[in-house]
């Protein structure tokens, strides 16, 4: 097996709805992205040849993923006001809405769907909120 890593950061805030302690207050992080995707054969032709994939594609296709969320505000669907959530709407501020709490466990199944989404098998990708904070998604 042929296993193929890069990774990819972004800065965005969250918080966590309905959780008791300080994650429950608006916070950024410097999220990290690692994503890796695996092969049992290698193109045997063309420019490929000898590769899975070339890193320049696998790290553009992670990049544009990841950009979407950066210097953004994600939220859980419903876990604002509808008069505060228009009033940072009004003031022009970036909000992604999941319909999942953005731990670091769900953005490692989000980004793990959306490289799927791109033709990848994903064998894993692991999320950090900080240095040494991090969750894994993996498919078995």
């Amino acid at each position: 097996m042929y296993t193929l890593k890069t990774e990819h950061s972004f800065d965005a805030a969250h918080f966590l709805y309905g959780y008791e302690g300080k994650c429950s207050n608006i916070h950024g992080h410097r999220w990290r992205v690692v994503a890796e995707v695996s092969s049992d054969e290698l193109e045997t032709t063309g420019q490929n040849r000898g590769m899975y994939v070339d890193f320049g594609d696998l790290k553009k296709d992670l990049k544009e993923i990841v950009d979407y969320l950066d210097h953004c505000l994600i939220i859980e669907t419903g876990s604002l006001k509808e008069t505060t959530l228009k009033a940072l709407q009004d003031e022009n501020f970036r909000i992604i809405q999941f319909a999942f709490r953005p731990t670091a466990e769900n953005m490692a199944k989000y980004f793990y769907d959306k490289m799927i989404g791109r033709g990848y098998r994903v064998k894993q990708i692991t999320v950090y909120e900080t240095p040494n904070n991090a969750a894994s998604y993996t498919q078995d």
